[in-house]
């Protein structure tokens, strides 16, 4: 599939949202507050917030240091 075709955009919608909601989950699976979360990375709200819902493309550092935070390894995201 080539990179720039709308079924490339919507795959990486999908994974986006996917990697999100597993970062929420989580998370809350630790009972972790998103503000604990965004001040330790350090990120701001929002962006952090955009994370979770799939609407941000975070870097590599930056999902490294979030997985560092919540307590899990990033192939625990998948």
């Amino acid at each position: 599939m080539p990179h720039d075709s709308p079924d490339a955009d919507l795959w990486k919608l999908h994974e986006r949202r996917r990697v999100g909601q597993r970062i929420r989950e989580e998370r809350l699976h630790r009972n972790l507050t998103q503000e604990h979360v965004y001040l330790a990375v350090p990120l701001n709200r929002s962006h952090y917030q955009a994370i979770e819902a799939g609407e941000a493309n975070p870097t590599l550092d930056v999902l490294l240091r979030i997985c560092r935070v919540i307590g899990v390894r990033l192939d625990l995201v998948r």
